[in-house]
């Protein structure tokens, strides 16, 4: 069944699933919100920004204005970053049909407040929109879901019929949806997926080799499901698209931006120069922060992603922060 849909952030994310949503036959607007560039969006028909040469389908329309994004759509897909969620979703609040489904495909942890995308929504939009938020997340390269190669994501959320809804509106061509009702572990993987792929990124641009690789991304995967549990997390979820699925993907593939900054970090280029070179929002510079005051609020043991802030933000080299990494305590691996 067709729905009118709004994707809120037309970066290389939001544009993918828009064109998603577009193949499918719903009629979606996919809001900039830079007013010059969503104009140029819409007239030539590609976010060359984001994604180059890929045609946006016809039922996608883009705009700069808000109210216009949000008027009576049923479906409502929050993909700005998550530092972000806050200030652009207190100023839609009011413009949410309260009909609407809400659906956050952003990934991180709010600076300051250590919220994940879905709690930010449920401080700022209506309470009854609050149990028909959902969450989506996955191995999913905006470029690929673009190109509509074959990917998998999952969609979870508390209501089932919301869950459903989301999941089937997304769901046909090349991208395939599961389903799930564990929002605190999609969302904590999701996020904390990112400061791993900048460890393998490092690692990777110090010529470490293919077992450090697979080291970081295991030990990551046990940091990840630690915290997630912690916070009230199914174990499985971490076994799962959204846990080992996206954790593979965005360690290893060149086109992870987050990984893409460890491997200047690792080539000895400085933070600012490696973000300067990417040129787009890598979440797991930020994300990294905020986990890290996580972990240490809740006594949680994150080694990985502690070394990783202290490169980031207290400028250890990363030489020493992974000798000191191999250094640590041997313990038993469960542990």
């Amino acid at each position: 069944m067709s729905m009118q849909c709004a994707v809120i952030g037309a970066g290389s994310f939001g544009t993918c699933l828009a064109m998603q949503l577009g193949r499918l036959g719903h009629e979606v607007t996919l809001w900039d919100h830079r007013p010059e560039r969503a104009a140029r969006t819409q007239a030539s028909r590609h976010n060359e920004d984001y994604l180059p040469g890929l045609t946006l389908p016809e039922a996608v329309t883009v705009t700069a204005d808000l109210v216009l994004a949000l008027y009576q759509k049923r479906l409502v897909v929050a993909v700005v970053p998550s530092q972000s969620m806050r200030e652009v979703f207190a100023r839609a609040s009011e413009l949410v049909d309260s009909a609407a489904i809400v659906c956050s495909a952003a990934k991180g942890v709010e600076m300051g407040t250590y919220n994940t995308p879905s709690e930010i929504l449920r401080q700022v939009l209506p309470r009854p929109l609050h149990d028909r938020i959902c969450v989506l997340s996955g191995p999913s390269f905006a470029a690929e879901v673009a190109e509509d190669l074959p990917t998998a994501v999952v969609v979870a959320g508390h209501d089932e019929i919301a869950t459903h809804r989301v999941a089937s509106a997304f769901h046909g061509s090349n991208f395939r949806v599961y389903h799930s009702d564990d929002m605190v572990g999609v969302e904590v993987a999701a996020a904390v997926k990112n400061v791993m792929a900048i460890a393998c990124g490092i690692s990777d641009g110090m010529g470490l080799g293919l077992n450090a690789r697979a080291a970081i991304i295991t030990r990551g995967l046990a940091e990840i499901t630690r915290l997630g549990v912690a916070k009230g997390a199914d174990p499985l979820t971490f076994a799962g698209l959204a846990g080992m699925g996206d954790l593979v993907l965005t360690c290893t593939g060149d086109l992870s931006r987050n990984r893409r900054v460890g491997l200047a970090l690792g080539q000895g280029r400085t933070l600012q120069e490696a973000i300067a070179e990417l040129g787009q929002v890598a979440e797991g510079v930020m994300t990294t922060k905020s986990a890290y005051n996580l972990a240490s609020r809740m006594d949680i043991d994150m080694p990985i992603t502690g070394e990783i802030y202290r490169i980031l933000y207290e400028d250890k080299p990363a030489k020493q922060a992974m000798a000191d990494l191999l250094a640590r305590r041997r313990k038993a691996e469960r542990e």
